[in-house]
């Protein structure tokens, strides 16, 4: 019997980032990781067939949205097929025998920092560096020996590359989670889901974007997220993104059809079966 070919999963990190631990808590069976250092390298790889799927961060409870992927999906017309939240622990991982006062540098991907800021603030005489991943800072720190450099990344990372953690749970709030979407070139057909990511435009005109959200309501359908992001070329013009969950499909879908008439470019970037928050 053939062995069965694992699923190439495009990830942004490294192995032990938070990306493939995002992925690996998905699909929940073996899976081949392609490792990016970007988002627009997560998303060529994609689109040029190296993965079956990507995993993007699209937010964090702390750091907020990360803005440039949602250009991206625009970019891409990647479809969402699910999401899922992930707790996040930020650790301060140093080589053996390091001490917190020998760190004069910490490094990590510029979401960790800003998770951290209030950690960070709080340090004097430390530089804070940014880097394209927080697995990576963590393999500089074993690969280049540096006693002076401190990396935040996970616990994975730390027992990878053999570091100690210096600090515990350094993230601002403890209850941080990222919310990843699952993506992937074309539609797996009509999956279950009682949810759905869209984009629009509206007309720039007094109350044209609270009409078409009001419809949304008047058909019981949730409102979790709402984000605006400029047109490119269009000054003072937006493209709306939004996230909505239902618990009627009947109603989703008429809501679809009445606000069909009242936007501009409707897309539907995926729909998907909600994903769970458990902190741990």
């Amino acid at each position: 019997m053939a062995k069965k070919k694992k699923l190439r999963i495009a990830i942004q990190g490294i192995a032990t980032s938070f990306h493939e631990v995002a992925a690996m808590t998905y699909f929940n069976e073996p899976i081949e990781t392609v490792e990016c250092l970007s988002f627009h390298q997560l998303c060529e790889g994609l689109r040029n067939g190296h993965a079956d799927y990507a995993v993007m961060a699209i937010e964090n409870s702390i750091a907020g949205s990360i803005l440039p992927n949602y250009f991206l999906l625009q970019e891409y017309h990647f479809n969402i097929i699910g999401e899922l939240y992930l707790p996040i622990h930020m650790h301060l991982l140093a080589l053996p025998g390091v001490k917190l006062s020998d760190i004069k540098t910490i490094e990590s991907h510029p979401m960790a920092i800003r998770q951290c800021a209030e950690y960070l603030h709080a340090l004097t005489g430390v530089e804070i560096r940014e880097s394209d991943d927080t697995a990576l800072s963590a393999k500089r720190v074993k690969e280049f020996k540096l006693k002076n450099t401190a990396a935040i990344a996970n616990e994975f990372a730390a027992k990878k590359y053999k570091l100690q953690i210096l600090e515990k749970r350094i993230e601002t709030h403890k209850k941080n989670f990222t919310r990843f979407l699952i993506l992937t070139k074309r539609s797996n057909g009509k999956a279950e889901s009682n949810k759905a990511s869209l984009s629009f435009e509206v007309a720039n005109e007094v109350g044209s974007l609270a009409e078409a959200l009001m419809t949304f309501k008047n058909n019981s359908i949730n409102l979790t997220k709402i984000q605006s992001i400029p047109i490119i070329g269009r000054p003072s013009e937006y493209s709306i993104h939004i996230d909505v969950e239902w618990k009627r499909r009947k109603g989703y879908d008429i809501a679809m059809r009445e606000v069909l008439r009242q936007v501009k470019n409707l897309n539907v970037l995926g729909e998907y079966k909600k994903g769970k928050i458990e902190y741990r």
